[in-house]
């Protein structure tokens, strides 16, 4: 999958958790969210000087969550886990199962 074609997925499909994604969504879509990350910090930067709130930044990470978030059950549903694990990632010690998950 390429990378355009990861991003249209990720976003047709951002409130959908059943199914699966291959490993090429999953990484192109962090990829695509850090990149949208850095540009949106600049751009808050420019616009707004340095402040303590950034509002462009604000609003993409909270666009770019719920595809985020669904890509991610998807991903661990290829994987032959089930989308609950994902929760694991809201605690200290419960990052490092799901990047296993993941990865391995």
């Amino acid at each position: 999958m390429s990378f355009g074609e990861a991003i249209q997925s990720c976003f047709n499909n951002y409130a959908n958790f059943n199914g699966r994604a291959p490993r090429s969504e999953h990484n192109f879509w962090i990829l695509f969210s850090f990149i949208a990350g850095i540009v949106t910090a600049v751009l808050d930067i420019i616009i707004f000087g340095i402040m303590d709130i950034s509002p462009i930044n604000s609003l993409t990470s909270l666009i770019l969550w719920l595809p985020g978030f669904a890509v991610g059950i998807r991903r661990l549903h290829d994987v032959n886990k089930s989308g609950w694990n994902i929760l694991w990632a809201f605690t200290c010690i419960g990052i490092f199962p799901l990047i296993y998950w993941n990865y391995f």
